[in-house]
């Protein structure tokens, strides 16, 4: 341990934010948030609203700095014995671009934990009122993107992955709607129902269902140009009060180590 870590032994904590509404913050999280000196945020995506749990830290807006330059502010503050929350919206590990700071704060011999944090894509889920896996119709979720200026790997594309038929998440690829909204018509059928999910849990908050064949004109109606889901999913196309299927943990007549 160097004389520097025996002055500073608390980790940079990479702290989810929650999909906007401050409330959603984890406990653990908005506990962080109180006691930290320095809150290095993603002010893009996360809302200023947040910081209300603060109480006595400086907090950065990281929108217009470079790696470097984040890595500099946690480097300057953990030698000074502050403690720091790099706060990231939705799930840190979630595009959160979270691994390449990690790798420099590993070379500056600074610890750092990760507090997680809740997504949007469930975020969304409870706004539209779905689940994701319902039994027998739909058992997968799939978060993904489409590829743009940051590829994604040949064997992810998003033809590979709608062709499962799963319920999917899918992040950043608004701006590209018109390509989505074709694989995805190839994949699932023009008739089929989708969600588009915009600022979920933010006080500008909107969900509107439309068929696939309708999406990216939607999109464009809505005047929808960043911070939205698209969401496709079964559940989206299934009528509650016509349900065949169950949960097998809640039937009667399914016995189990806590009902005989």
């Amino acid at each position: 341990m160097t004389d520097i870590q025996k002055i500073n032994s608390n980790p940079v904590l990479f702290t989810g934010a929650g999909p906007g509404d401050p409330d959603l913050i984890t406990v653990k999280g908005m506990k962080a948030l109180n006691k930290a000196d320095l809150i290095i945020y993603a002010g893009s995506l996360v809302p200023k609203a947040v910081l209300k749990w603060a109480q006595k830290a400086e907090c950065i807006n990281s929108a217009s700095l470079h790696l470097d330059e984040i890595i500099d502010l946690m480097k300057t503050a953990f030698n000074k014995g502050k403690n720091i929350v790099r706060l990231h919206t939705g799930d840190p590990s979630l595009y959160g671009a979270i691994f390449e700071q990690m790798a420099q704060l590993d070379k500056n011999n600074i610890p750092y934990k990760v507090i997680p944090g809740v997504t949007a894509a469930f975020a969304a889920a409870a706004g539209l009122g779905i689940e994701y896996t319902l039994p027998e119709i739909t058992q997968t979720l799939i978060l993904t993107r489409m590829a743009g200026r940051t590829p994604v790997p040949e064997s992810e594309t998003l033809e590979r992955l709608a062709s499962h038929g799963a319920s999917m998440a899918i992040y950043l690829s608004i701006t590209l709607v018109s390509k989505v909204q074709k694989i995805l018509v190839d994949a699932y059928g023009k008739d089929f129902i989708c969600a588009i999910a915009y600022k979920v849990s933010h006080p500008e908050e909107r969900f509107v269902c439309v068929p696939l064949k309708n999406l990216a004109k939607t999109v464009k109606k809505e005047e929808i140009r960043s911070q939205a889901l698209i969401v496709v999913s079964k559940s989206l196309n299934s009528d509650k009060g016509s349900m065949i299927y169950k949960s097998k943990l809640y039937d009667k007549s399914f016995s189990h180590e806590y009902r005989k």
